[in-house]
């Protein structure tokens, strides 16, 4: 994204006329910048515009973009464009609108023509002159036989014909298939297992509703991994950049009493040991070494193991490997960063006991964060829950509470 379209952003974002901003920009940059605007956004600036507005702006998109414009728009707004557009419009607007926008049907577009399998190269050439004369767009040519789906012609086939009396059914390529309720996330597996230019999306009774290409994937995608990286920070998915403060407050603050909770939780086992620290005040300069190690190394593992959980490479039935393996690479980690510390310790406080605290104190508070880290997602997957949103929380207050019981309580024994 350019600078210049970040600040055309901000500036719609932060306007009380968005619709205004939005119209001082010419045909092409208004579909750059509305489809680069977080959703919020979008519906924000398609409740601030006319309906005369909302049909210039929609009149001119593929159908598969309009419908996703109109998709945001209130129902008012959304009848009235509709019927204000011409009708082949109209009712390819209408018809795409009618699916989940979540799912391989939200995704599709028309822009394809069916040819009968036993029919010959120019009869496949004739339907794809007819669609590009009516469309202005080349279309992905579909072979049936007798409806059922066979595959797709490939451009090539009609471009190096050397004989067009010859029947499609000789150059047909198999093609990836999946129905129209196949949530989007799905049909980017798809395309991954196959790496293909399209993808067929299918009636529950085999008949062909539309085509889905690579390049509409990167939305999904973009979105998958903005949702990964929000539930992983406790940041609900509706939330963007170009929020307000009111907004912002809205999306985060039941996540933070949350976390509130749980310090508190951490605080009272600090609690255990006030008399403790008051006799020796240096553990309290520690304490927030001990704790923010532990936190990190159980949040590595946590990554590792979320994404392992993802790939298919793990469940709770086959982690015993991988959760031993975390608890000695965690002991591994926990001994070299604990002479470390003890060293520092040693060094600048004089004291070879606390430097032996602190080192026995990381090593075992890296194992504990290696166990949970890797413990607690797979455990969360297997009740059925979201490992990346629900994880880190019991993960962080685990390496909390057990690190500073053991560092506390190393240190009232040993010192």
């Amino acid at each position: 994204m350019t600078e210049e379209t970040a600040d055309v952003q901000q500036a719609i974002a932060a306007s009380p006329t968005p619709a205004a901003e939005f119209a001082d920009l010419s045909r092409r940059r208004q579909v750059e910048v509305f489809f680069s605007l977080p959703q919020t956004v979008q519906k924000s600036l398609l409740a601030d515009m006319d309906v005369a507005q909302v049909r210039r702006f929609v009149r001119r998109l593929d159908p598969d973009e309009g419908a996703d414009v109109l998709g945001l728009a209130d129902e008012e707004t959304r009848a009235e464009v509709l019927r204000r557009l011409d009708q082949d419009r109209r009712e390819a607007l209408s018809y795409l609108l009618e699916f989940d926008p979540e799912t391989a049907a939200g995704l599709m577009h028309l822009d394809y023509v069916t040819v009968d399998v036993e029919r010959s190269l120019a009869d496949a050439a004739r339907r794809v002159e007819r669609f590009e004369a009516r469309n202005d767009a080349v279309p992905t040519v579909f072979v049936v036989d007798d409806e059922e789906f066979v595959g797709e012609l490939p451009g090539q086939a009609l471009a190096l014909a050397d004989d067009e009396s010859e029947r499609l059914r000789d150059h047909v390529e198999e093609t990836p298939v999946v129905t129209y309720d196949t949530p989007d996330t799905e049909v980017v597996d798809v395309f991954r297992r196959a790496p293909e230019r399209s993808v067929a999306v299918l009636d529950d009774d085999g008949t062909i509703l539309g085509v889905i290409y690579a390049g509409d994937l990167l939305r999904v995608v973009e979105e998958e991994a903005s949702e990964t990286l929000y539930e992983f920070t406790g940041v609900q998915e509706e939330e963007s950049i170009l929020d307000g403060p009111l907004a912002k407050v809205k999306y985060r603050y039941k996540w933070l009493i949350i976390n509130l909770g749980t310090a508190f939780l951490a605080a009272g086992a600090v609690g255990v040991f006030e008399d403790t620290i008051a006799a020796f005040t240096l553990l309290a300069v520690y304490m927030p070494v001990v704790a923010g190690m532990g936190g990190n190394a159980g949040t590595q593992s946590m990554a590792v193991t979320v994404r392992g959980i993802a790939l298919g490479q793990i469940s709770l039935s086959t982690g015993s490997r991988a959760v031993s393996n975390e608890v000695v690479a965690g002991a591994a980690n926990g001994f070299i960063t604990g002479v470390l510390v003890a060293v520092i310790a040693t060094v600048f406080n004089q004291s070879p006991l606390l430097g032996l605290v602190l080192g026995v104190s990381m090593v075992l508070n890296l194992v504990i964060a290696g166990f949970f880290g890797t413990a607690i997602p797979l455990v969360l997957d297997r009740i059925g829950k979201d490992p990346a949103t629900s994880a880190t929380i019991f993960i962080t207050t685990a390496t909390d509470v057990l690190g500073f019981f053991i560092f506390l309580g190393l240190a009232r024994s040993v010192l």
